[in-house]
């Protein structure tokens, strides 16, 4: 037997599962069983959705929830995330697939198993690469208007479903819209009427009886509801159509399309799916895991999601990544290991074996009435108010992603990345760089305070003193000088900068470039350039780069009553003579030069 204790580190990490096998017991095993039997259920009616979104037969979508669920919850770093097809994944396939196919065909489907291969292969080099905090430069705001956008993509996709009309399969939004206004006569009132009566079983279900899955009640009232039109009026009159019989097996073998026109067509979406799946699974990992109390390894989640959709790929199953819904109930019903999503996918293939025959009682417009519920339930309103009350640029941010989702959504969330990125960058290129001025009553303490220079206390006439809050790179170097440049550019006495630099967090070559530049000016115009509270990183990067020389180490300080103390005797006597401001400690008593005043 294996002391799991006693494993070496390499194999923790091929084997990452091996981490928490040894928590599992008779105790453990049991609550993960019924999270896990609670988790089929609701992942049920959500893949049959989902594969309808995605343009697949609907068994690819409990396909999806399966091997990838497993390799997902062994390989991955969370205890509750849950794996499987979701909306925004679903709906991003059929975008980019759908103009190459006929959605549901053979090439299709090999078109999908190809980009789901990639999509997972870079998920995996990405892992490997160590690239997991890459997703924390996606924003929350992004993910809000792009999977807003979604969720009207949603909805429109499944318009003719809904109301019985004939719409061109991949219309664009647009069109959609158009074609359903100028066809409104054409509503079929049972489609509708079947419709209707899922939509408002669904959300009332989801109100009042919220311990049951209110998909699986919407769909047994909706199904109830077409097997009755059909009866009394019969199926040619009502022209309901139903998804069909699944096929109840394990997930059978597939082999994805390797071929270089296949591949060069995926290649792009599969990109875009492998880090909208990587920033949905982390970002659902770790909001359970503020709940658990868990630490997430986003590497290791990246490892995870890479092999799930590789092993997803060769067992008919289209892209997947953390479903928020499965993954909440999983947290929610007692699930202590990550065993319990690999029991879900385990129990759903038992019950897809029993029920997959009902399945062609299931009417298509029931389908469309849940993922209308699903497509508003997705939009977050509240943070979207909070967004547009409050926030100028992040306004801006949710408009343009929103907006560029529903023109093309597979560039949408990287106009939205780019455009927040931007204004990351336009934030952090302009540091606070405050103006003070020393607190003239404060005479006796050894540390110096300062106020800005918008109180009422005086300033000294010969040096400008600036506290710079921020990071001076590459980007800020110009905005940085022009403040440097100001001070005595408004006050030409003031030859003399003193810059408090405990608050510089991160500085580059171009930033110590310009600290060297503005002391060899100040120098030339008969001052000098102070730093004040410089912090290790900053004071290494100086000396790694020879600025330090050019500044002058006699520059350099620990603390202000240190710099004041050196300073005060380099400033010029006469200015001093006629000053009468006394900003200072030490020039309370004596000039410059220690002449009595």
């Amino acid at each position: 037997m294996i002391n799991l204790q006693a494993c070496p580190l390499w194999l923790y990490r091929l084997l990452p599962f091996l981490r928490w096998w040894p928590d599992v017991n008779a105790r453990t095993f049991k609550s993960d069983a019924v999270a896990g039997l609670t988790g089929a259920l609701i992942v049920l009616p959500q893949a049959v959705a989902f594969a309808t979104i995605a343009g697949l037969p609907a068994e690819y979508g409990l396909y999806a929830a399966m091997v990838p669920a497993i390799v997902a919850a062994l390989w991955g770093s969370s205890w509750h995330l849950v794996s499987g097809p979701t909306t925004a994944i679903s709906i991003v396939v059929f975008a980019s697939v759908s103009p190459l196919a006929e959605p549901g065909s053979p090439q299709f489907i090999g078109l999908v198993l190809t980009l789901t291969f990639l999509a997972g292969l870079i998920q995996l080099a990405m892992g490997l690469a160590r690239l997991g905090t890459l997703v924390n430069f996606i924003s929350h705001t992004v993910i809000i208007g792009f999977t807003a956008g979604a969720a009207i993509l949603i909805a429109s996709s499944q318009i003719k479903n809904f109301f019985g009309l004939d719409i061109p399969r991949g219309a664009h939004f647009h069109e959609v819209l158009i074609h359903f206004g100028t066809h409104v006569a054409d509503i079929n009132p049972w489609v509708l009427a079947v419709s209707l009566i899922t939509l408002v079983s669904g959300v009332l279900s989801k109100r009042y009886l919220p311990r049951l899955p209110y998909m699986i009640v919407a769909m047994v009232v909706g199904s109830l509801a077409a097997v009755w039109l059909d009866y009394h009026y019969g199926a040619d009159v009502t022209g309901i159509r139903t998804v069909g019989a699944l096929a109840g097996a394990f997930p059978p073998l597939s082999i994805p399309d390797f071929s270089l026109t296949a591949i060069k067509e995926t290649l792009f979406p599969a990109t875009i799916v492998a880090v909208l799946a990587l920033t949905e699974a982390v970002a659902i990992a770790r909001s359970v895991a503020v709940k658990s109390d868990q630490r997430i390894d986003s590497n290791q989640e990246f490892i995870g999601q890479g092999l799930s959709n590789l092993a997803g790929s060769f067992f008919s199953s289209y892209a997947s990544s953390g479903s928020f819904n499965r993954s909440g109930v999983n947290y929610a019903s007692g699930a202590r290991t990550p065993l319990a999503a690999a029991m879900s996918a385990v129990f759903l293939l038992a019950i897809v074996l029993l029920v997959a025959p009902l399945a062609a009682y299931l009417p298509v417009p029931s389908m469309a009435a849940i993922l209308f519920i699903v497509a508003w339930g997705l939009i977050d309103f509240h943070h979207i108010g909070e967004i547009v009350k409050r926030h100028k640029r992040e306004r801006i941010v949710l408009a343009i992603t929103f907006i560029g989702t529903l023109v093309d959504l597979e560039k949408g969330i990287f106009l939205g990345i780019l455009v927040s990125l931007m204004f990351y960058l336009y934030r952090t290129s302009r540091p606070s760089i405050r103006e003070l001025v020393p607190i003239a009553t404060d005479f006796d303490n050894p540390r110096r305070k300062f106020a800005p220079v918008e109180s009422d206390y005086p300033d000294c006439p010969q040096m400008a003193i600036l506290r710079v809050e921020g990071s001076i790179f590459f980007g800020a170097v110009e905005y940085v000088q022009q403040h440097f440049r100001n001070a005595d550019e408004a006050d030409p006495l003031k030859k003399h900068l003193f810059l408090t630099a405990r608050a510089i967090g991160f500085i580059d070559l171009a930033g110590a470039d310009l600290l060297a530049k503005e002391a060899a000016r100040r120098r030339k115009l008969g001052g000098a350039l102070y730093l004040v509270g410089v912090q290790p990183n900053l004071c290494e990067m100086l000396k790694r780069g020879g600025q330090v020389d050019v500044i002058g180490e006699e520059n350099i300080f620990r603390h202000k009553g240190e710099a004041l103390h050196a300073i005060y005797s380099r400033l010029d006597n006469e200015v001093c003579r006629a000053c009468t401001a006394r900003v200072f400690h030490e020039c309370r008593k004596t000039l410059p030069d220690g002449t009595p005043r």
